[in-house]
């Protein structure tokens, strides 16, 4: 099955907090950063989520913020540093890549204003932003 979602980052579940609709899966990416998931209960127990289990990690471009550095006293869980190493600039929005560690590449769609605002250049350095709610998982 093909997806339109263009972030697709590999990881091996490290932990599972359940809660009676809700559960907390963190996932340790290929390239050694921590993502966190906030999934419905149902979809850890029909994929078989549990420690150990690999999974891919996916966010549509529209839900990853980008800040110039670490944003300390936010509720957004996942923070990705990385390098900015393509913008594609549309008639309204821009699509920024960003090359993270261990080979992942995320895209961020964003406005002209932000990219102007923030600075934003090929070789930048950023950090991702991501809600953990934002995140889905995918199984084999």
């Amino acid at each position: 099955m093909g997806l339109s979602i263009r972030n697709q980052m590999a990881g091996t579940v490290v932990s599972v907090t359940p809660g009676d609709v809700m559960a907390v899966v963190k996932v340790r990416l290929t390239g050694g950063q921590d993502i966190t998931a906030a999934i419905t209960a149902e979809a850890v127990r029909d994929l078989g989520i549990a420690d150990g289990t690999a999974v891919q990690a996916l966010m549509k471009s529209t839900e990853v913020a980008l800040a110039t550095g670490p944003v300390p006293g936010v509720s957004i869980r996942n923070q990705i540093p990385g390098t900015i190493t393509g913008i594609t600039a549309g008639s309204a929005m821009a699509g920024v890549k960003v090359d993270v560690e261990g080979g992942a590449t995320l895209t961020a769609a964003v406005t002209h204003d932000a990219v102007a605002d923030l600075g934003l250049a090929v070789g930048s350095s950023v950090v991702a932003l991501i809600k953990s709610t934002e995140v889905s998982l995918a199984t084999a």
